[in-house]
C-alpha cells in the first residue's frame, strides 16, 4: 500500500486539497467553519449541562472542548470517509488507482483540520488559566493513533458501504448512541464504579483522555492506556485494510 501510495501521491495530495476545500465551497466563511461548528456546539453544550444538567466539573468549557474537537474529528472523518467510494463511482469505473487513496484522502484532510482546530483547544485553555506544558510536544502521536483508528474504520465502512446501501444509516444511529457513551459532556466519575468498565473499553474514552491530559492536566496519559489504544488502533487498521482490499474488487460492478 506504501508504495501504490507513493506512486500515485500527486492524486493523493490532489484529493487532499479537494477534500479540504471542496467541503465548505460556495459558503461565504468557506474554511473559517471548522471553527465555529465545534464552537457553536460547545456554546450550547456549555449552556444546557452545567446549568440544566447540574454538572460541575471544573474549567468545563476547557474540558468541553478539549472533548468535542476530537469528537468532530472522528465523526467528519467516518461521515465523508464511509460515502468516498460511492461518491467517486465515475472515476473508479473508468481509471485505474489504489482505491485505498480515497478513504485515506478524507482521513489525511480530516486531520490537518484537526491539527488547525487544535488552535481553538490552546486559546482556551491560555484563557482559562490552564497555559500549556512540555505535554503537548504528544498531541502527534495522540492524533496520529486516532487517525489509525478511524481509518481502520472508514476503509471497512467505505467497502461494505458499496453492498450494503443501509451501513451509513445504521451507523449514523450508532455514532449517536457512541457520542453519550464516550466522556465528551461528562466525567468518568459520574456514573457507577461497577459500570465505568462500558466507557473504559471505548477507545474514544481513552484518546479524549488522553488529550485532556496533555492541554489541561499536564500529565502523561497512563501507559496502559495508551498501549491499550495503540494495540486497538493497529487492529481495527489492519481489519479495516483486510475487508476494503476483500471487497474492492467488486467496487465496479456493485456501483
Amino acid at each position: 500500500m506504501i508504495k501504490n501510495l507513493y506512486n500515485y501521491r500527486e492524486l493523493l495530495k490532489s484529493n487532499v486539497k479537494k477534500e479540504i476545500r471542496g467541503k465548505y465551497k460556495g459558503s461565504f466563511l468557506g474554511i473559517l467553519w471548522s471553527f465555529l461548528n465545534p464552537l457553536l456546539q460547545v456554546a450550547v453544550y456549555a449552556i444546557v449541562f452545567p446549568y440544566i444538567m447540574r454538572i460541575k466539573t471544573d474549567n468545563y468549557l476547557q474540558y468541553l472542548i478539549v472533548g468535542i474537537i476530537p469528537w468532530t474529528f472522528f465523526i467528519t472523518v467516518i461521515n465523508q470517509g464511509m460515502i468516498a467510494v460511492r461518491l467517486n463511482a465515475g472515476i473508479i469505473k473508468k481509471v485505474y488507482f489504489p482505491r485505498e487513496i480515497l478513504p485515506i484522502s478524507v482521513a489525511i484532510s480530516g486531520l490537518i483540520n484537526f491539527f488547525i482546530s487544535c488552535i481553538i483547544v490552546l486559546i482556551f485553555c491560555i484563557a482559562g488559566g490552564l497555559g500549556i506544558s512540555w505535554h503537548l510536544i504528544l498531541l502527534p502521536i495522540i492524533a496520529i493513533i486516532q487517525f489509525i483508528f478511524t481509518l481502520g474504520l472508514v476503509f471497512a465502512l467505505s467497502s461494505i458501504n458499496i453492498y450494503i446501501k443501509d451501513t451509513e444509516y445504521l451507523v449514523q444511529f450508532i455514532i449517536n448512541m457512541l457520542f453519550y457513551a464516550t466522556p465528551i459532556l461528562y466525567s468518568v466519575e459520574l456514573f457507577p464504579k461497577n459500570l465505568r468498565w462500558v466507557l473504559n473499553i471505548n477507545p474514544l474514552t481513552g484518546m479524549i483522555d488522553a488529550y485532556r491530559d496533555i492541554f489541561m492536566y499536564h500529565q502523561l496519559p497512563s501507559a496502559t492506556s495508551f498501549l491499550f489504544l495503540i494495540v486497538v488502533a493497529i487492529l481495527v487498521f489492519v481489519l479495516g485494510l483486510a475487508i476494503f482490499r476483500k471487497l474492492e474488487k467488486g467496487f465496479a460492478e456493485e456501483i
